[in-house]
């Protein structure tokens, strides 16, 4: 059985988009990270603020397919996270720091939506 097959009680279209957001949000920090730590020390904020929200935005995807009560929480910290992140990732001319631009402002936006829901 695949994934998309698995029909999560009380799942919205509003939190799938946001669980997708949050697993993309991941993997482009990850990246991000790991093409920094080759560039020497002027990336290591970068470096760090991708790893944090990597992890936020996995831990906050995995609370929300639960329905935990502290999702909306977390999203709103997540948010915070990604904007932050995305701000320090703008700063750098690098590809993979605009692409993961890009991702955390998405990121960001549907974990607010989710945090006012």
């Amino acid at each position: 059985m695949a994934l998309t097959q698995i029909d999560h009680v009380g799942e919205s279209e509003e939190m799938q988009e946001c669980i997708d957001s949050c697993f993309e949000c991941t993997q482009a920090c990850e990246w991000c990270a790991d093409e920094c730590a080759s560039e020497g020390e002027e990336m290591a904020e970068c470096l760090r603020l991708c790893r944090d929200v990597a992890d936020l935005a996995t831990m906050h995807a995995r609370f929300m397919v639960r329905n935990s009560d502290y999702s909306s929480d977390l999203a709103a910290i997540t948010a915070d996270a990604c904007e932050e992140c995305a701000d320090e990732c703008e700063q750098h001319d690098a590809e993979h720091c605009q692409v993961c631009a890009d991702v955390l402002r998405d990121c960001a936006e549907t974990c607010r939506n989710m945090a006012s829901a």
